[in-house]
Formats: C-alpha cells, structure tokens, sequence
C-alpha cells in the first residue's frame, strides 16, 4: 500500500459476460496509473459454477484459473488464464498492485454425490435441529476431472465440509440445511440466525486439519502462480475468525512480504468490526460498511441529513488503520442482495470524503467511474432496467487532488447541519495547501484555516469560477454550491 494509495474495485456483477474484462484490465493499466490508482481489486479468477458467465462467487475449482473445460467453457467470465497473467504483468508495469478476490467459505457444483448422515435444520435457526438424523444424498465430491490432477490431486468429500442445504432425496425442500454426522457449525463467526457459519452450497469445515491444509497450499501456489500483493476475502463472517491469523503468516512466510488483506464483514455495526478486527489479529482491515450507509442516508434524506454525524459510528473515525472506505461496491449496487445504493447526486460528496481524508484506505467502484446499465429481477419479482451515471470527471478531478494536496496536517470543521468541510495544510514534499467543502443542501460557506497568508485559491472542479484569496492569517471564507463539493487548491 503506497502513501495516498487508492484501490479500484475493477468490476460490478452484471459487467458482460464476453470474456473481455482482462484484455481491458491490460489496456488500462497505464491510463488508471496516471488518474491516480495504485492498486486494483480483481474479481475472482477461478472457475465458478456459471462457468463462463459466472461472476466468480459460487465457487467450482479454484485451480482452474480459466485453463481448463469445466462447466461449460475454457475461460471464465473474465478471460483465459494467460489474459489473467498478461493483465497482472501490465498492472505491475504500470505500477499498480493487485488484490485478488476469494472465497474461501464454499464449493459448489460437485462432480458427484455422495451418501452422508445429518441433521435438518431451519436455515433462519441453526441452533435447534427439526428432526432426527437421517441419511441424506448431497453432491459433495469434488474430482475435477478436466483437470485431471494438475497443480494439485486434492479431492473434495464429504467431510470436507460441515453442512449442505441440497438433498437429492428430498429436492424441492428449500428452507433446511443439513448438519452432517460427526460435525458442528464453525465457531467465532457472525451470530445471526443463531450461527451465520453456513451461507451456501457445501460449507467448508475449517475445524478440518485437511481444510485447513488445502486453503493454505492454495493460497501459496496462487501467490506463486500470479504474483498478486494481497486479497479481497468474501463472506468472512461465515468463517471462523481464527483461521485468518494462520493463513495470512503462513502466505507472508512463503512470499517472504506482507501482503494486504481486506475482509467483506457485511454488518453496520461499529462494535461487531472492532470484534472482528481484534479476532485476526489486526491482521486483516475491513470495509467500512457503516460509512457507506451513513452515505446512503445522507443521500436518501433530501438535505435534511445532520451532516455533523457523517463519520459517527464509522471505522473511518474509530479505527482508520483498518478501514477501507467505499462509497459502492457490487453488494450495495441496485437489484442486489444487500441493495443500498447512494444516490448519483451524493456521491460526489462521498468520494470527497473517502479520497480527500487522511484516514482510511478509500476504494473506487468501476461502476461509479465508467457508469453502466443492466437489467434484473428485484424483490417483487419484477423486472427493471438499471442506469448509473458514471462520474469519472469529477473521481478524476479528486484522485488529482489526492495525489497532489492531500498531504499534511488535516483542519476539520465539521460543525455545521448541511455545510462541512476540511482543509490539509500540506508537507515537505507537497507544500501547497487545500480546502474541500460541501453541503448537502443549499450553497455552503465557511471559515477555514489553510495555513497561507495572502493566496490565491481555486476551485478544482469548476464549480465555482471566481478565485478566493486568503487573509493576512492564512484564513478564507471558502464555498460551495447547493448540494455539491468544492475543491479549492493553491494556486
């Protein structure tokens, strides 16, 4: 992670299927060096069970990095194996990192089925069974045989794993998961639904010395095989928090650097991602969900969010160390699962806010820099189409901003119910000074302190034209217009 470092989350899930996403990656890898970025997030590589059409999340053979024919095609959603290395070695050139995305909680989409004993339980309750044990056929066997034992012979069985929610002898029961004999649901994982340890398909058993084992050899053939600096970890509160600790040493001891490491703990809850935060270690940084649903509120609220409050409650304010901050990802986008997107006019503010802070590592969305448009089924059943603006100019304007003035010792005035702003003051290597200002509601103006007597100051983004001078004491009255973020910088 670089001084001023800036991640992009290169995708969103209904990016096309066409096998094209790595060739981009390759292409752009100059031109995202140059707007600012300094490390991409992947999305994962491996084949899943939609082979080529697969976003990457239900997982099928993570050794088959887009080599082999298995469900249904040699590539993945994204491109062949040696697209995926030609794009890595071109990021490296330009001087971006690679964080690859990983799931590490399920498989899916087994080659055969086995017969196994187990205990129904209501998915909504995992603490008391609904009936007695009883012989269930669940496809757990994993074989790969298109693979045929390439890079490793390791088979997946049934006790691999700790529970299933398919039994073959009973297809059309949606609502049960099976415990399977001889096992327990993972422990140090979130606690809703009484144990949030199963999430989907065959749930990895990490109490499992052989599980165990097989993450951790995965995970440093993949290092050696890609090269990549860190991961992006999905579902971590499905797995239990102390196998993070073991498996981050033990990847760092073979590669012999750290690696950066960042969770997906879905839960807006300052308390819970201190717990997790502590359970590894401090190992591992997690995404600032509560920032981004401050953001979503705010958007939501039509000026009459209190913006004193829009960093409470936030891993950002509490434990920036730790935080990667985010304004979207592919989970909060619209006709998702956990559906909870900012709305277009706020996100100027909110990239703002993650980019031109000191704390915290921000993390741009593809979608919010390129816009895109797809269609899905929402909660009702109904089919809607989806439109997202994209707002690169002004994302660009700040990553500038970033790279250049966002250095120093950082002035906050976040006192106000619509207007906040900030200034930073600058350093040895980047002595000019910068002051941002936003509102949420009607235009902002605001006393600031940038530290430079008699300056001239100007807006980076243009909305505003006229120049602002500060006083003989290194003050101005710094604005904004309605609704929008102001940059000002030293001219």
């Amino acid at each position: 992670m670089s001084v001023n470092g800036v991640i992009m989350q290169y995708f969103h899930w209904y990016i096309p299927g066409d096998g094209t996403l790595w060739e981009q990656v390759k292409n752009k890898a100059q031109e995202l060096a140059d707007a600012g970025i300094t490390a991409l997030w992947l999305p994962p590589a491996y084949k899943g069970i939609g082979g080529g059409n697969d976003v990457g999340y239900g997982v099928y053979d993570m050794y088959d990095l887009g080599e082999f024919d298995q469900k249904g095609s040699v590539r993945t959603k994204y491109g062949t194996y040696q697209q995926y290395i030609d794009a890595i070695q071109a990021l490296k050139n330009a001087g971006i990192e690679i964080y690859a995305d990983v799931v590490l909680n399920h498989r899916m989409a087994a080659d055969f089925s086995e017969t196994v004993k187990a205990t129904p339980f209501r998915k909504s309750d995992r603490l008391h069974p609904i009936g007695e044990q009883r012989e269930i056929q669940v496809y757990t066997h994993f074989t790969f045989p298109a693979r045929q034992g390439k890079y490793s012979k390791f088979e997946w069985r049934w006790w691999h794993f700790d529970a299933v929610d398919y039994n073959k002898n009973d297809p059309k029961n949606y609502d049960t998961i099976y415990l399977f004999e001889g096992k327990q649901f993972d422990d140090y994982v979130a606690l809703e639904n009484g144990n949030f340890a199963y999430l989907m398909g065959c749930d990895l058993d990490f109490q499992n010395p052989e599980v165990q084992k097989e993450a951790i050899d995965w995970g440093k053939w993949y290092l050696d095989k890609t090269g990549s600096d860190g991961f992006r970890l999905d579902a971590i509160k499905h797995i239990s928090a102390w196998f993070f600790p073991i498996w981050i040493d033990e990847l760092e001891r073979h590669v012999g650097k750290d690696l950066f490491v960042v969770g997906e703990y879905w839960q807006n809850s300052i308390g819970t991602l201190h717990w997790y935060v502590n359970a590894v270690e401090g190992k591992m940084s997690v995404f600032d969900v509560p920032l981004h649903y401050n953001f979503y509120y705010a958007s939501k609220s039509g000026g009459h969010y209190d913006m004193r409050n829009i960093l409470n409650g936030t891993m950002m304010k509490e434990r920036p160390t730790h935080a990667v901050t985010f304004v979207e990802n592919h989970d909060s986008q619209p006709l998702q699962a956990l559906e909870a997107p900012v709305d277009p006019w706020f996100k100027p503010l909110a990239y703002a806010i993650i980019l031109l802070r000191r704390e915290g590592y921000p993390c741009i969305f593809y979608a919010d820099y390129y816009g895109a448009e797809y269609e899905d089924y929402g909660r009702d059943g109904n089919r809607y189409p989806i439109y997202l603006p994209e707002h690169r100019w002004i994302i660009d304007k700040l990553l500038y901003a970033r790279k250049h003035y966002a250095y120093g010792e950082q002035y906050d005035y976040i006192d106000h119910y619509n207007t906040i702003g900030w200034t930073r003051l600058g350093d040895r290597e980047h002595p000019k000074a910068m002051a941002v200002i936003l509102s949420d509601s009607v235009p902002g103006w605001k006393w600031m302190e940038v530290g430079k007597p008699n300056t001239k100051f100007i807006d980076l983004t243009e909305h505003i034209k006229d120049p602002i001078y500060s006083n003989e004491w290194g003050w101005a009255e710094f604005r904004c217009q309605g609704g929008s973020v102001s940059v000002w910088i030293e001219e």
